[in-house]
């Protein structure tokens, strides 16, 4: 998307009207104009200058906000360098856009005209009302009072002269707009009272005093310039209240770094921001921002992530741990190589996500976008049908020109033209402070009409990487000795798997045993031995049986624990099962509570997933799905999407690249934060954080954004559907109510400001419950704790009943010549450990032969070989 900062608007009508001559340049595919930002978005293939001339035509200005292109181009082939330049340019373009220029000039213009209008009101209003005393040659000087009083109010036309200035062009251009109004309003107030004043002269001549009285009474050079002065006051509130609508996008641009501490020659440098590169390690100490997208390269500290993802507790970063821009080193000294810089940092693009949202338009704007490009005219035809019908009825040309004067000033288009696009900012500023990045406002608006969630399994319902979940252990052995046995033989492999128990054994500060003689039987298991000697295995069901008796009891165990998705691995020590280890991939700490919410708000949750039907209906059980669809291969994922829009609106949530025809397909894409550039490229909203609550935040904050938007609407509307037959006079015979222009120009002042200041309510909204930290404590410990059984079984029973035989070994001899020394021994049992079924072999050169333990049948042919493939003679086997 293209954006251009467009100058002059004033209200929607303004609006519409670029909206409608850029639309019509060849290769505009869509136009989106902001009356907020005062920004076009654009789509499509125009160039830029008929874009601009379009615009200009329409009697507007356009300018191309700096995307940092230039820079680009002018860093050539340096592409690292190019994207830190591309993003400076990028945050000046938006920053630009957001300086408010406006107010300052509007308090300077609303004070001036404040000042003479005290003075007008006293020469008009004081002496009558409250019998302040007029300079004694202004005494019953009808006529140099009124004089004085067309002075002031011109120069307080003149101080506001953009009001005539813009009305009078927007009707030239064939589109007038609301300060046309004002102009027509405060214009004809004056020109009437100017013609006043020349029949005041007349009647003077004549001595006609009464009617010089009588057109006294009648002068509205106070209500001309009172409407231009009320008007800048609702303008001004306005412009303070839009201003803080992008406080959430100054807040963010607030935190790009400047300058960043580089590395280099073993030399800490501190650089420019712009001269940072992808590879350069970078300094940074307590209580500084990380100034790039990164990951730690040494050292240990906690990391404040709350500006990015809304979370307050900072988060432990270790070496290799990803660390990124705009965060805060909350403790210890790190050193960061940078991955991601300039505009590729996540900083870049949640600032550039939050601006585009802005320079698009929400479907719900249509109506108020039809409305508004018709409104002015409308306006003017009722205030000159007002006009003539009271004349027709018989009253007089003051109160039936004041009738008119009503309606002009008391319609407003802009409270029209701010009801969508200030609750879309808002939001979008409210779901960026919390992790929630609406790409566009299309998407702000759709999220809460969701029907149907769907949800991939693997790193969005889950963690995506194992852990462990049980400990079975057997009746003589316990739990600290089983994890200290297998975390000594799983830490030297490197088996995914291995991993869960690794870390989990780090976290209790257990040390590992030392192992010798370690092998991994390829799709089996390992075995090592111990310095007293004893083997350890560890492994599945099959591999262990040619170790050591498994009980039926464990066997059944493991089958259960099979059905719950659940990988089981077997641990025991010479001849005895010691224990069954359960590793899966657990679902996240928040995914079912997330999922409850989902549902408690009407939508139905379904998983799709690649994984096979019974994990699948494990994980679905655990996590509380409405529906499990498994078996589907990625892409047949998309296909899915498309059958379950057929049952309505879906919501399709993922993080891998598998899932971006998933994202696309879908009414609505959600991508994980922690997912993949594709996911998140294809997707309409960016969590973030990986947590499956922030879908439920992000529904309920484009629910609360919706009714914000009805809100301001309704008011909108209401308040011209009232006001304007209360200024035209419509409820005088009815009630006796009537309005002066003044109080009509009042109304419309504030119209537009308690619209934006509605919007504003949305800051309060709180995303997340205050309890939801200590709930998602409370869960994570739940989810995270393992389950530890100990199965207690008559050992001595059983093996009275033979259901313990132990394990059938037999022993062979063999002769081998070419042995001299402990060396030669160690390759040999090496060699013939490896074979599958020799459980145990011992070696002597002295006595030239080996002996072997097997479990299962290993043939002589077999176990020469193994022998002779080390370079020894086998010369006999008995």
């Amino acid at each position: 998307m293209e954006q251009y900062n467009i100058t002059g608007m004033s209200c929607a009508a303004c609006q519409a009207r670029v909206e409608k001559a850029v639309s019509k340049v060849d290769g505009v595919e869509s136009c989106a104009v902001s009356l907020l930002t005062n920004s076009m978005g654009i789509t499509g293939t125009a160039k830029e200058e008929d874009i601009i001339k379009a615009v200009t035509n329409a009697g507007y200005g356009a300018s191309k906000r700096d995307d940092g292109s230039a820079d680009a181009e002018a860093n050539g082939s340096d592409k690292t360098g190019a994207s830190t330049h591309q993003a400076s340019s990028q945050t000046r373009g938006i920053e630009d856009s957001l300086v408010d220029r406006e107010t300052p000039i509007l308090i300077k213009r609303l004070v001036s005209s404040i000042v003479f209008l005290l003075v007008l009101m006293y020469f008009s209003m004081g002496h009558m009302m409250f019998k302040w005393p007029l300079p004694g040659f202004l005494e019953d000087n009808i006529i140099a009072i009124a004089l004085i009083e067309m002075i002031l109010a011109t120069i307080i036309m003149y101080i506001n002269k953009k009001f005539f200035v813009s009305g009078f062009k927007s009707v030239i251009h064939g589109a007038p707009n609301m300060d046309t109004l004002v102009a027509l309003g405060s214009g004809v107030s004056f020109a009437w009272s100017l013609i006043l004043v020349f029949a005041m002269t007349d009647a003077m001549t004549l001595g006609d005093m009464e009617r010089m009285h009588s057109y006294a009474h009648n002068l509205y050079f106070e209500s001309a310039a009172m409407i231009v002065t009320l008007i800048t006051v609702g303008k001004l509130l306005e412009s303070i209240s839009k201003g803080r609508t992008t406080d959430a996008l100054k807040s963010l641009l607030k935190l790009a770094a400047k300058k960043a501490n580089v590395i280099r020659d073993g030399v800490e440098v501190e650089v420019p921001i712009e001269e940072v590169m992808v590879g350069d390690v970078v300094a940074v100490r307590p209580g500084e921002n990380v100034p790039i997208d990164g990951f730690v390269l040494e050292g240990n500290t906690s990391i404040d992530e709350s500006a990015l993802t809304g979370e307050s507790i900072p988060v432990d970063k270790e070496v290799n741990d990803t660390v990124f821009a705009a965060t805060t080193n909350k403790s210890g000294f790190i050193k960061v190589k940078a991955t991601r810089v300039g505009r590729d940092t996540s900083l870049s693009k949640i600032i550039q996500m939050v601006s585009d949202a802005a320079a698009t338009k929400a479907p719900i704007a249509k109506v108020a976008d039809k409305v508004s490009a018709v409104f002015v005219p409308i306006v003017i035809g009722i205030s000159i049908i007002t006009f003539i019908v009271w004349m027709l009825l018989g009253e007089d040309l003051a109160f039936s020109l004041a009738r008119a004067i009503s309606v002009l000033v008391i319609s407003c288009p802009c409270a029209l033209g701010l009801a969508t696009p200030v609750a879309i900012m808002v939001a979008s500023g409210v779901g960026a402070k919390n992790g929630v990045m609406f790409k566009t406002a299309v998407s702000i608006e759709e999220t809460g009409k969701m029907q149907i969630v769907a949800l991939d399994k693997t790193g969005t319902i889950t963690k995506g990487e194992p852990s462990l979940t049980d400990i079975i252990i057997n009746t003589n052995a316990n739990v600290n000795e089983a994890l200290k046995l297998i975390y000594s033989l799983e830490a030297k492999s490197e088996h995914p798997l291995a991993k869960a128990i690794v870390d989990y054994a780090k976290e209790r500060n257990i040390e590992a045993l030392e192992i010798t003689d370690f092998m991994a039987v390829s799709g089996n298991g390992l075995k090592g031995k111990l310095n007293t000697g004893e083997y350890i295995f560890a492994g599945n069901e099959s591999f262990i049986k040619k170790q050591a008796p498994v009980f039926k009891e464990f066997s059944d165990y493991a089958k259960k624990l099979s059905s719950e998705g659940k990988t089981a691995i077997f641990l025991a020590k010479d001849k005895e099962l010691l224990a069954i280890l359960a590793v899966a991939d657990i679902i996240k700490e928040d995914s079912a509570r997330a999922i409850k919410d989902l549902k408690e708000m009407g939508l139905r949750v379904v998983m799709i997933t690649g994984d096979n039907e019974l994990t699948a209906k494990a994980i679905g059980k655990e996590a509380g799905l409405d529906e499990v669809i498994a078996g589907v291969l990625p892409e047949g994922k998309a296909k899915v999407i498309n059958e379950l829009k057929t049952k309505g609106k879906v919501l399709m949530v993922g993080d891998g690249i598998n899932d971006a025809p998933a994202l696309v397909s879908a009414d609505m894409g959600f991508a994980i934060g922690a997912g993949t550039d594709v996911a998140i490229e294809s997707a309409d909203v960016v969590l973030m954080k990986s947590n499956l609550s922030d879908v439920v935040a992000a529904i309920k904050l484009s629910k609360k954004a919706l009714k914000n938007i009805y809100e301001n609407l309704f008011w909108a509307f209401i308040y011209n559907i009232i006001g304007i037959p209360l200024a035209a006079g419509v409820y005088i015979h009815l009630f006796g109510w009537s309005l002066n222009p003044m109080f009509g120009a009042a109304a419309m002042s504030l119209s537009s400001f308690c619209v934006v200041t509605n919007a504003l309510r949305l800051n309060l909204f709180r995303m997340r419950k205050d309890n939801q930290t200590q709930l998602s404590n409370e869960v994570s410990a739940k989810f995270f704790e393992v389950k530890v059984k100990k199965l207690d079984l008559d050992l001595e029973s059983l093996q009275n009943k033979e259901l313990i035989k132990g394990v059938n070994t037999m022993k062979k001899t063999i002769k081998i010549t070419g042995m001299m020394c402990g060396h030669c021994e160690a390759s040999v049992v090496k060699a013939l450990e490896a074979l599958d079924g020799v459980v145990k072999a011992t070696a002597s050169h002295e006595a030239g032969e080996a002996v072997v333990e097997l479990t299962s049948e290993v043939s002589n042919e077999t176990l020469k070989a193994a022998v002779e493939a080390k370079d020894y003679t086998v010369t006999a086997i008995n």
